[in-house]
Order: structure tokens, then sequence, then C-alpha cells
């Protein structure tokens, strides 16, 4: 991995503007080692490369951040533990996102720094030798926060106090945001063409940028600025601006250049690959994978480097990885018996730092439409069993439990289960006539029974914003204490992923879709990803190796024409809770039509009511609001500060 230096963030984050940075920064010690004069110096340049990897962590693995770009889409709402932080986002009548909102404000507050020592690495680096292989790097990062920013907000500052893309080295009071086409065209497009031309084809360390990963992320700025400049939907933008191109191109020259750089990713990819089945992207013993292209880093082996003790109680905030909590419900409160004549309610289910359980929050959960409609296909397609956890296992046995030498407990119907039995499952569909009982019942949670099974069952339509389907894909991964419940309160030490190999066949697809050609069709493309969604290793529900190759039946269920629609639920069913959802949904203008409305049962046990909830999603809210901190924080008349807003904030 990258070794991270945390300290050098100091010295990385002079501020044009009145930006703020993250807590973690600011507390830091300072040092007269990291000023701003450190930038310009040789070590300061190139440590200050190496934060731009660090700052990855402050989004990537963040929660908060997870619920600023899935909950309000159709793929999560709020759970029952879930605060402001969670409800604001879903918009659905328990606080509506303002320019206070936080997640919505950490992409300026996590960016702006980074850009600013970006700026000083590439315009001091050639002062001292610094070749553009690694000059390329810092273009990259900057290209890849400015990509978040006007995803976000619109058109952002180019200019932070010193010049457009000028390192800033004194405070400054007021800002000028540029526009959209300004930013796509002066500094995303022209960063990570250079990147591309100079950056090598294989890492120069473990998780480093290469041609590839510049690649998939201008193709994916293609793409985007296409669809921008096509605003199907007649979605506003600000600052104000004609959808007009400086270069003189229209959607469609952006569409093929998407297509044709994606392609390109495909054809020359370096040390990247698919991996062979979905299970093996994202189980944690293979982290770090050939399909893994960036990530935000972590390790398990330095308390320094992790910036977090692997073995302590995770912080809950960046630079930690602890986003699999918020999706994580209160799985210890189900019970079992320790006796088969009385019930002796006991936990079967204990806190444990594997990847089917960990750290629970409750903050966020599945709409029941995701188990139903987005992973409708259970048995060919992989891809529900590699993201959801439908089966949670006795381990009571395991060390610190307390019931260590107990060999077996009396679970649903009265019936015996022992260490590593099913103890609660999520049923595939709602065939089965389940009986619930009135609340919590003897499970502890409301789950309920069917004759003859000894796990308690809950089926889709019994899913509610306290019992769902917990998150496998992202979750706890150790090896520390293997023998015992491990250290399942610290933050994860696995790599958050952030691009992915798989993503050039979706680019180019949804590219082909907009028009482009090429010698793959939008279904040859699509049907790449849905063959490998058919081959299995491991069946993580019933906890057993599984081999088999549905691909055939992938390919042949797969429309013969393929559409934007077709295009997001393949995304969904893919990258389901990666921090992708909001952006795909934004990019492609069908927010408002895929959140409108969702159902979700309510907040206490045994509540299995499925309630239809509607959201108020409208034009303005495609644009996040400027942080209210931001505003706040600048010298300049009252006008001023409300044409910087983003209008309906």
């Amino acid at each position: 991995m990258i070794k991270l230096n945390k300290k050098i963030v100091l010295g990385a984050v002079t501020l044009s503007l009145c930006f703020s940075s993250c807590s973690e920064i600011l507390d830091e010690e300072p040092r007269s080692s990291y000023t701003v004069e450190y930038m310009n110096t040789e070590q300061g340049i190139t440590q200050g490369l190496t934060s731009l990897y660090r700052s990855l962590r402050l989004l990537y693995g963040n929660g908060y951040w997870m619920s600023a770009t899935q909950n309000g889409t159709d793929e999560s709402t709020w759970a029952q533990s879930a605060d402001g932080n969670f409800k604001e986002l879903d918009m659905s009548g328990q606080g509506n996102i303002n320019s206070a909102t936080f997640p919505t404000s950490m992409i300026w507050g996590s960016t702006f720094p980074y850009i600013n020592t970006a700026n000083a690495i590439i315009q001091n680096g050639p002062n001292y030798g610094i070749s553009e292989a690694l000059i390329s790097e810092a273009r990259f990062f900057r290209a890849f926060d400015y990509f978040l920013l006007v995803q976000s907000y619109g058109g952002v500052p180019l200019d932070l106090g010193a010049g457009e893309l000028a390192f800033n080295a004194s405070a400054v009071a007021t800002s000028k945001r540029n526009t959209v086409p300004e930013v796509y065209t002066k500094v995303i497009f022209a960063d990570l063409k250079k990147a591309i031309d100079n950056l090598p084809t294989a890492p120069r360390v473990t998780g480093g940028v290469t041609k590839n990963v510049a690649r998939l992320f201008l193709a994916k700025a293609y793409l985007t600025y296409g669809w921008w400049l096509e605003n199907p939907n007649s979605i506003p933008t600000y600052p104000e601006t004609p959808r007009t191109d400086p270069d003189g191109h229209n959607a469609q020259w952006y569409f093929q250049q998407a297509y044709d750089i994606a392609l390109a990713g495909v054809n020359n990819p370096g040390s990247y690959s698919l991996q062979p089945t979905y299970y093996d992207v994202n189980v944690g013993s293979n982290d770090r994978n050939t399909e893994c292209m960036l990530y935000a880093d972590h390790t398990a082996s330095s308390t320094y480097y992790n910036e977090g003790d692997p073995t302590g109680f995770g912080s809950g905030w960046a630079p930690d990885n602890f986003a699999a909590w918020m999706q994580t419900w209160n799985y210890p409160n189900i019970k079992s018996s320790s006796s088969a004549t009385t019930w002796t309610a006991v936990s079967p289910v204990q806190r444990a730092a594997a990847q089917p359980l960990g750290r629970p929050w409750t903050r966020m959960c599945p709409p029941i439409g995701v188990i139903k409609n987005t992973f409708a296909d259970k048995t060919n397609d992989s891809r529900y069993d590699g993201t959801f956890v439908t089966t949670y296992r006795g381990n009571w046995n395991k060390t610190g439990t307390g019931l260590t030498n107990v060999s077996t407990l009396y679970n649903a119907n009265n019936l015996p289960v022992q260490p590593g039995g099913a103890i609660l499952s999520f049923l595939n569909d709602d065939s089965q006539p389940v009986t619930y009982p009135t609340g919590a019942g003897q499970s502890g949670v409301g789950a309920g029974t069917l004759p003859g099974r000894a796990d308690w069952v809950v089926n889709p339509n019994g899913i509610s914003r306290i019992v769902y389907p917990g998150y496998w894909k992202i979750g706890t991964y150790t090896t520390l204490d293997p023998d015992g419940l491990g250290y399942p309160n610290a933050a994860l030490t696995r790599p958050f992923n952030v691009a992915k190999f798989s993503e050039f066949y979706f680019i180019a697809a949804e590219a082909a879709v907009k028009g482009a050609s090429g010698s793959m069709t939008a279904r040859d493309l699509i049907n790449v990803i849905r063959a490998r969604a058919g081959k299995w290793k491991f069946n993580n529900a019933q906890n057993v190796t599984f081999v088999a190759d549905n691909s055939a039946a992938m390919v042949a269920a797969t429309p013969s024409t393929i559409t934007i629609d077709y295009i997001l639920a393949e995304r969904s069913r893919e990258y389901y809770g990666e921090f992708y959802r909001w952006f795909d949904l934004v990019r492609t203008q069908k927010w408002q039509e895929y959140g409108a409305t969702y159902q979700i049962g309510g907040t206490a046990y045994g509540d299995h009511t499925p309630q239809t909830v509607t959201r108020n999603i409208q034009k303005f809210h495609y644009l996040r609001p400027i942080p209210q901190g931001q505003i706040d924080a600048m010298e300049m008349s009252a006008e001023e500060k409300a044409k910087y807003q983003n209008p309906g904030y």
C-alpha cells in the first residue's frame, strides 16, 4: 500500500477563499516544516503527492458521504436509528436538504484543500526536476476532485486566489464561480488527457494511478458532459450559461469520445482485468485485486499509517473506513433459547469482525424494491448473494461470548441449532406464508416462522427500517483474532474501492445507447458483465462452496435493445452501495423518476406492513447547495453571497 504521511496534509491545505477543511486536519499541531514554504521544496512536493492519495479517505469509506450518494435514490432510505444526516437526504418529509446539511457539504470541504496541493505540485514540481509522470498524478487528482465538484454543485471556482489553477499561498475572502463548461474544458479534460499521456501503464506503487485510471475518468467525464450538453429533461444549471461547448463540439461528439476511450481502456488493460466471479471482486480475502483500479487504502499492520487503531474503537469519522456500519442492522438482538423446555433467551449471533456482521448502526436500509425488483433474479445472477447478507448464522461458540461450551441452542419452532447454523434468514420471495408474531416475538426482532424450519424468517414484503438484509460486499474483514469475535467496533482496514475495471464496459455501453458506435454494441458490452455475474464460486446464503456457470442464461435474458433504464438497472446490480447511485441518476436526469416513491416497513420490531413513501425531488435538487459555512465566511455583499448560492437553497 501507499504509506500515508498524515502530517503533511497540514502543509497541503493552505486555503484560498475561506474553504473549511475537516477537523482532523485543522486539529493537527502546527509545525514550521509544514508551512506554505514547505510546498516550495522538493520534499514538500513529493510528500504532498502522497497526501493526495490520503485525501480519498475523507470521502470513500465515510458513512456520511454514503448517505449523500445513496439516500434519496432508489437504492437506500433512512433506517430506524437515523438522524438528520440520513433523513434530510431522503427528502421524504423528515427534513429537507439545505445549505447547512452536512453530507452534501462534504465534497466541497474535502476537495479544495487538496486541489490547492495539486496546484502546488503542478506549478512547483518542474523547478525541482520532478518528472511529468509524477506531476501527472497530481493532475489526475485535481481533475478527479473537480469532477466530483462539478457534478455536485455545478460551476465552481478555478481561481483559488492566485489565478486560475494556480497555487494560492494566502487566504482570500472572495470567490467567483466558473461555469460548468469552463470547469470541464479548462481543467478536467485537460488534466486527464495530460495524465493519460504521461502516467505509467502499471502503477509505480500498489494502488497508484495509471494511464487506464485516467482513461476511465476521462471517459466518464466525457459521458457526463455529453448528458449535460444534451439536457433532455431541462434540468437547470448554475452559474447560468448556455449549454454550448467552448470547443464547438456537440453532445454526440462527447458520447463518441467516451465510447472510444472506454474501449481503449478495455483493449489496453495493463495490469487490470475482470475477476472471474463477482464474489472474487468483493470478498475481503481478495482485496486489492486486478479489477480494483483506485481505492482509499487502509492497513491493519500500522496504527500510524492507518490513521486509526485496527483493534480499537472506531471513531465513526474520516479518515476511518466505516461505511459498512451504516446499513448494518442490530442483528445481536436476535434471540434463541438455551433451554429446550423453557424459553431462556440468549443472543446466538454476536457482534463479530466478519464480513457478514460487523458493527451495527442501523442508519440506512434498502427499500423493498431493491430486493424484489433490482435483484429479481436470485438464482442465475450471483450479485444478490454477493451484495447482501441474507442469512445470519450462530457464532455463540466463539471465544469471549460466555457460551463457548454450549453446543446447541433452540430457535424457531423450538428446533435445535448448532454453531454455524442459520439463525435468521431473509427469503428470496413472498411465495411462502410466513407466520409473524405480534411485536418482537421470541426472535427478539419480530421475525416469523415456517413449518419445519429452525431459522427465523423474513420475506421481502416483511423487511422494515429496523430489520433488513445486511450489506456483505463492503463488510468487515480482518485476519486478526481468527478464533474469537475479532474487533468489530474498530473501523475497517479494508481498502474502499473508488474505481473498478468493469466500469469501462458500462461507460461504453451507455455511450453506445446515446448513439456512439464501434466494435462492440451496448448489448455486447453489458453481456460481458452479465456473463460474469452468472458465474458462482461461493454461496454466501448457504455458506458453502458453490460452483455454477449460468452465463448462458444470463446472456439469453439480456434484452435485444439496451436502454438507459436497463443500463441503470445493471449498474445498480453491479455497484449497489458503492457511492455511485446519486451521480448515475443525476447524470442521466432520472433521479426524479427513480427516486419518487419507495416501499418499506416501519421502525418497530414486528412491523411487516409495507408503507409507500413519496419523496419531494425538484429540478433544483440536481445541484447540491453550496455549504453555508462557505457563504458565511466570504467577505462579500449580501447580494453577491445570494448569487453565489445555487438557486432553490
